[in-house]
């Protein structure tokens, strides 16, 4: 995040610090929003929520990110709608995939003889992305642009939309015994 923020001409240290303190408090609160709605609107919904809208925000950051970089001055509006945009990416990420994820419904969808061996590698794939999204991020941006990178991320998750709307079912409400006959289809 700060050689993002930077990149919109956010010069200073504690700017930067207190934009990344901002996402991590974001994070927290939107983790815990979507665990309380979990269970009242359904895992589907929140997974199909949070996809759209962490392809919509991003791609919006890249829009911000293309303007605020391409431009010889960065304003501070530039570096304000680009602070907002992240927040909206962690805010809608945290709310379904970070609340419902790999965790909750890889355990929910596995046949019982596989939930232990299934969730662990769900959570293994899970964290092996984000290490290598975080290791490759900078030398993308040196290749792609930095926007460029974030229009991928879009297409990508606008492509695990596509995923969850037509492979997904919901699972609330439904016992472990109902998803293994569910999915034995």
């Amino acid at each position: 995040s700060p050689r993002v923020f930077k990149a919109v001409g956010m010069a200073s240290n504690s700017a930067v610090l207190g934009a990344t303190v901002a996402i991590g408090a974001v994070k927290t609160c939107f983790v815990l929003l979507g665990m309380l709605f979990t269970d009242r609107l359904g895992r589907r919904p929140l997974l199909l929520a949070s996809t759209a809208g962490v392809a919509v925000t991003t791609a919006a950051l890249a829009v911000t990110l293309y303007i605020g970089t391409s431009t010889t001055s960065s304003s501070t509006a530039t570096a304000a709608a680009c602070l907002a945009l992240v927040l909206a990416v962690v805010a809608t990420f945290s709310v379904g995939y970070g609340s419902v994820g790999s965790a909750l419904y890889t355990a929910e969808v596995l046949p019982q003889r596989l939930r232990a061996q299934g969730s662990s590698i769900a959570m293994a794939v899970n964290k092996l992305t984000a290490a290598l999204v975080s290791m490759t991020f900078i030398s993308l941006a040196d290749v792609i642009t930095m926007p460029g990178c974030f229009f991928l991320y879009a297409a990508v998750t606008a492509a695990a939309f596509v995923f969850v709307y037509t492979r997904l079912p919901e699972t609330r409400g439904r016992s472990l015994e109902d998803m293994e006959v569910l999915f034995a289809k």
